[in-house]
C-alpha cells in the first residue's frame, strides 16, 4: 500500500486546559500519513482519482480552526475520524504537535493510528 502524507501543517486554533490557553489561539502541527494505493491515479495521470492532499488539508484547516478542545488526544481522534469518514481512508496515522508548549522541548503532542494498514 502507498501512503500519502501531509507534513507540517500548521494550524492556528484554541488548544489547552489552562485559563490562558482559552484566551490565545496557538499554532498546531500536523503530519499526516495517509494509507492510498496510487496506481490507479498513477495509471491514468488524473487528480479526480487521488486522494487529494489539498482537500484533507483545506478540510483540516477548516476544522481545527474552528475549534476549541482541551486536550491534543481529542482533536487528534476527531481529525483522525475525519479523514477516515469523510475521504474513505482505511488507515491514518496523525501527529500532532503544540510547539514550544514545554520550556526546553521543540514540541509536545500525540501520534495515534487508526484502521487496518492494508499491505
Amino acid at each position: 500500500m502507498d501512503t500519502v502524507f501531509i507534513e507540517d501543517l500548521r494550524i492556528d486554533a484554541v488548544i489547552g486546559i489552562y485559563d490562558w490557553e482559552r484566551r490565545v489561539r496557538q499554532t498546531l502541527s500536523f503530519d499526516i500519513e495517509m494509507a492510498f494505493d496510487n496506481t490507479v491515479p498513477a495509471a491514468v495521470d488524473d487528480i479526480e482519482k487521488t486522494l487529494n492532499y489539498k482537500d484533507v488539508s483545506k478540510r483540516l484547516i477548516g476544522y481545527v480552526g474552528e475549534s476549541s478542545f482541551g486536550l491534543v488526544e481529542t482533536l487528534a481522534e476527531r481529525c483522525a475520524a475525519i479523514i477516515r469518514e469523510e475521504f474513505g481512508v482505511s488507515w491514518v496515522r496523525v501527529k500532532l504537535s503544540k510547539p514550544g508548549a514545554v520550556r526546553g522541548a521543540k514540541a509536545v503532542g500525540v501520534r495515534i493510528e487508526r484502521g487496518t494498514r492494508p499491505d
